[in-house]
């Protein structure tokens, strides 16, 4: 079967999403306001206040419960490896599920999805309270419960993230990205010491209670929260393995993400050295105690905290790639000085400092990554945004490790700071600062095609889409580079092949072509077209000399009828 249409896809309406009005108690102040520069403005806008507080209060239980497992762990077993396995039962559902969680939270109702993680993650912990109260809780058990819990948390993070562009107005965006770092700090800071106080007056029980309380508070916010009840779909609902599919395929080909993935997993790699060294470093080169190297995390929260609040003013002054350049060298410089200091209380300033670049670097490669993220992609894009960060950061706990152990902390340090250093030579090969200058928002200018084919064939496929263009054969050239140019824009909203081609009995007609699965793919790919892509179009179509706009056509692949009981029946050609 084929279907032939031929329309300009530079016209058509935008398709409509209705938004019900959301809660006034928690409605951001005005989706159209700028930004006054404060690094504390987002939490003026309700709902994001009331999220970001709920945050805080479920991430220091999350921390404390951290400190009631390991005790309790090694209250149960003497064994380094059942030890060492807590952290791995937490991680491993990261990467195991962060990519359908992501198209999870795409595909439904985020408010619903975190109410429904956030449950599971109370209740888990409230079970593990119960449990170890009776003293049941073997060290096989506590890492089932661990992990359970890391898989709720796998599900939350995609839909957490994806969320902050729908409760601030853009120009805020990235302050409360930032916020959200100093969110982790705060709870990184707070939440061990409460666990341990916890643990020392109470035993872990009083621990694991805690996270469920203070996980339960995200729950009633969420709950309160109406942003998302009711959203219409734009297309076509895409089903959990597409889903996922779409999300892989649009992180290769955006011209916009994939420089920062490669960028911020350049960075985590080295940079982790921070986190896998200093409790060597803190002990072997500097003799420290554990009260002592507590004191070096909090000046590390504390630099972190303090330069949130002049985050805003650097991103003001410098774009993201000088940004990320320069808090990079800081941060090898840094590295190096702890390489050879033997002194406590410069110490505590080196990571103060480290702190303050840390900040800088993680929000804006975070930052970054939303900007390069549409709405219909966004949470799948974050999920893998997080197994990058989460890889690297593994990654880099083993070979700075092993390294340190080869040689010594501080010539692993020194090795780090170069790899840091040498990172920036990617700034110019895979620049960031494209997501600043993108509009990424539903353009809506290719036409509604619903109702050519009949929806019983809905999936049938796959579909060629050809666009045949009148160019002066003097302008073949320009307007060839600006083709090609938006083949990967194809390929990143739904085509899986593409190409251009001239016409040999007349040079000046051009046709360009792409395929995708079926018609109903074809539909969601009307639906993903940005203004970025409506205007890198407008640019080519301008070479187009025709009496009429540029042809479009649709052609569904014509399948080989074949015989089934005695009656023809649709078949795949062979």
């Amino acid at each position: 079967m084929a279907v032939s249409r031929g329309t300009d896809v530079t016209a058509g309406q935008q398709p409509s999403v209705a938004r019900p009005p959301i809660n006034d108690a928690m409605t951001p102040a005005s989706r159209q306001s700028t930004s006054s520069g404060s690094a504390w403005e987002p939490l003026r806008v309700p709902v994001f206040r009331a999220l970001w507080l709920a945050s805080v209060t479920s991430n220091i239980g999350w921390y404390a419960h951290d400190v009631g497992a390991a005790w309790l762990m090694t209250s149960t077993t003497t064994s380094p490896l059942l030890v060492s396995l807590l952290q791995t039962a937490a991680s491993v559902p990261v990467f195991m599920l962060a990519l359908p969680a992501g198209a999870l939270a795409d595909l439904a109702n985020r408010r619903h999805l975190l109410i429904i993680a956030n449950v599971g993650v109370t209740a888990t912990a409230a079970v593990l309270a119960v449990a170890s109260v009776w003293g049941v809780v073997s060290p096989e058990l506590l890492l089932a419960f661990t992990f359970a819990l890391g898989v709720g948390a796998a599900f939350n993070n995609p839909a957490w993230q994806a969320t902050i562009p729908e409760v601030v107005p853009r120009p805020l965006v990235p302050a409360a990205t930032t916020l959200n770092g100093v969110n982790i700090n705060l709870a990184r800071a707070l939440g061990p010491a409460i666990g341990g106080l916890l643990v020392a007056a109470a035993g872990p029980p009083a621990v694991f209670t805690l996270n469920a309380v203070a996980t339960f508070v995200i729950v009633v916010v969420v709950w309160r929260w109406r942003g998302e009840d009711a959203r219409v779909a734009a297309a076509p609902a895409e089903r959990l393995a597409g889903a996922m599919r779409a999300g892989l395929r649009f992180v290769r080909f955006s011209q916009e993400l994939r420089p920062v993935l490669i960028r911020a997993l350049t960075f985590i790699v080295c940079g982790s050295a921070v986190w896998a060294l200093l409790p060597l470093l803190a002990r072997e080169q500097l003799g420290l105690g554990a009260t002592q190297y507590g004191f070096l995390l909090g000046a590390l929260g504390a630099g972190a905290v303090l330069a949130s609040n002049f985050l805003p003013s650097w991103r003001r002054r410098l774009n993201v790639d000088r940004l990320v350049i320069v808090a990079t060298f800081v941060l090898a410089a840094l590295l190096v000085l702890l390489s050879i200091n033997r002194s406590y209380p410069i110490a505590v300033l080196l990571m103060f400092i480290v702190g303050m670049a840390w900040i800088a670097l993680m929000p804006t490669f975070n930052v970054a990554a939303i900007q390069a993220l549409p709405t219909w992609v966004r949470a799948r894009g974050l999920a893998i945004y997080s197994v990058i960060y989460q890889g690297g950061t593994a990654a880099g706990g083993i070979i700075w490790g092993t390294v340190a152990t080869v040689t010594s902390v501080p010539t692993a340090l020194l090795i780090a700071a170069g790899g840091l250093a040498f990172g920036v030579v990617l700034a110019p090969l895979f620049p960031m600062r494209r997501v600043e200058d993108v509009d990424l928002s539903p353009a809506g200018h290719w036409p509604t095609i619903e109702g050519i084919v009949p929806s019983a064939e809905a999936e049938a496929g796959p579909v060629m889409v050809s666009v045949e263009y009148e160019i002066d054969p003097a302008n073949r050239d320009a307007f060839l580079k600006l083709v090609y140019a938006g083949r990967s824009t194809r390929r990143r909203d739904g085509a899986y092949a593409w190409g251009i081609y001239q016409d040999t009995e007349n040079p000046s007609r051009f046709i360009e072509e792409f395929l995708v699965e079926s018609w109903t793919e074809h539909i969601r790919q009307h639906a993903r077209a940005t203004r970025q892509d409506q205007e890198q179009e407008a640019l080519a179509r301008a070479f187009h000399v025709g009496p009429a706009a540029p042809r479009v056509r649709h052609h569904l692949y014509a399948e080989l009828p074949r015989e089934r009981n005695g009656r023809f029946s649709r078949g795949s050609a062979t």
